[in-house]
């Protein structure tokens, strides 16, 4: 039997946990996870539906037996191996795979979004170098973006108190603003034209320094799960090829099925340079990333060590066969049991709802969705800190919802059924109705 007070305090002695003000604890301790099944976290609070995927991860939900079933039959070959002068037939098959899906030849393999954002930063900067462009070494993203928790990464980001700290220690970014849309039927989502015509020219003005325009398509994540013109990032694309300047999506978010589609960009009909995936590949199993490369940029580095023209990125975890075997089962689970053309379905009836609890409730505006990522912002009446405030009440009622500031969301498994999603908006609302009375 577990000791809940001395766990928590032993807990809150010695781990100083992510993304969080640590004083915090103090009114609100830390869940205690006894296991995790499907959609639901199994805690000291009693059973909670994980409204956010633990952080963005679980597009099958916890313990998918596929995941969990290849995991196992890996480890009983072996759980590690250097992947720079190996290779193993999983491995292989993933890299086809995945080929296949985001129509890149080539697969870099790391283990964290950060990593392979770093890694895809660092291509671009190497590859213009080895072009002959030596003074294109900036970055374009977007206003209210997020790639990453590294300097480099987050030199590249736009995120207010999260960055502040660190300013001028990356690399030179400039940011523009995309333009914003609800959903799939705003005007802006298909003709942005007028809007671009305002951008166009902050770009000409920079783009000889440029060697890369970053973005997560479709949808920001951090920023607050704001949607943007699909239309708008098709013109941004355009304008970067005709401009000798790579694109890197950032999909470790957006990527595989979250937005009704295997990757984000094909929202937009573009095909980007690189592209960086994680979080949900393995379905949240095991920590891994990849990057997925165009050929022409490859054969830049295809040489010898004399010339410079070796990518001697060294990454320990690479290719990890644990990691391996776990994408792999998400990839051929979600092609078996349809997982993408039911995330459209799914988005369908989360929009929906969240639509009537802000009806029902009055405290949420701007409420918008693409895929299974659906938010809206909570009204501002004076209250401190109301984010908080509804996630302490929705732990009480049975639901794990961390919002983003103001901004309250759901991102459940791409597998979640109606039932819970209908009672995700029973505690959502009657969180929001108690933390307004508070």
């Amino acid at each position: 039997m577990v000791n809940t007070e001395q766990l928590i305090a032993k807990d809150l002695h010695h781990i100083w946990h992510p993304c969080a003000q640590m004083k915090d604890f103090e009114l609100c301790p830390p869940i205690i996870v006894e296991r995790a099944q499907g959609s639901y976290l199994y805690t000291n609070h009693g059973p909670l539906i994980d409204a956010i995927s633990s952080w963005w991860c679980k597009s099958l939900g916890h313990g998918h037996p596929a995941v969990v079933s290849a995991i196992k039959k890996q480890m009983e070959r072996f759980e590690h191996v250097i992947a720079a002068n190996t290779t193993n037939p999983v491995l292989v098959e993933l890299a086809e795979h995945l080929t296949q899906i985001t129509k890149k030849q080539h697969a870099f393999f790391a283990s964290d979004g950060a990593s392979a954002v770093e890694i895809a930063m660092k291509l671009c900067l190497h590859a213009l170098q080895i072009k002959g462009h030596n003074n294109k070494k900036q970055f374009i993203a977007l206003k209210n973006g997020y790639h990453g928790e590294t300097l480099g990464t987050m030199s590249v980001s736009d995120l207010g108190i999260y960055k502040a700290p660190y300013e001028g220690f990356g690399v030179t970014c400039h940011f523009i603003e995309p333009a914003y849309v609800n959903g799939v039927n705003h005007p802006l989502w298909a003709d942005c034209e007028a809007y671009w015509q305002i951008i166009e020219p902050q770009l000409e003005e920079i783009k000889e320094h440029v060697c890369a325009v970053i973005f997560e398509p479709i949808i920001q994540g951090a920023g607050g799960m704001l949607c943007y013109s699909a239309h708008f990032l098709n013109k941004l694309a355009h304008w970067a090829k005709s401009n000798n300047i790579y694109l890197i999506a950032d999909e470790i978010m957006t990527g595989w099925g979250r937005t009704g589609t295997w990757l984000a960009s094909e929202h937009a009909d573009i095909e980007a340079d690189l592209i960086c995936l994680s979080k949900g590949l393995t379905s949240g199993s095991i920590p891994f990333s990849c990057i997925m490369i165009d050929h022409d940029i490859f054969e830049l580095f295809y040489n010898d060590y004399s010339t410079g023209k070796s990518f001697l990125h060294s990454h320990t975890y690479s290719g990890n066969p644990l990691a391996v075997s776990a994408a792999l089962a998400t990839i051929q689970a979600m092609q078996q049991e349809e997982t993408i053309s039911y995330t459209n379905h799914l988005g369908t009836i989360m929009l929906n709802y969240l639509q009537e609890v802000a009806k029902l409730s009055g405290k949420l505006i701007h409420v918008r969705g693409i895929g299974a990522v659906v938010a809206a912002e909570l009204v501002n009446e004076g209250q401190n800190r109301i984010g908080d405030q509804i996630y302490q009440q929705a732990l009480k009622l049975g639901a794990l919802i961390r919002p983003i500031g103001t901004t309250l969301y759901w991102l459940p498994p791409l597998n979640c059924d109606e039932k819970t999603i209908e009672k995700l908006a029973e505690i959502t609302l009657n969180s929001i109705n108690l933390a307004y009375t508070m």
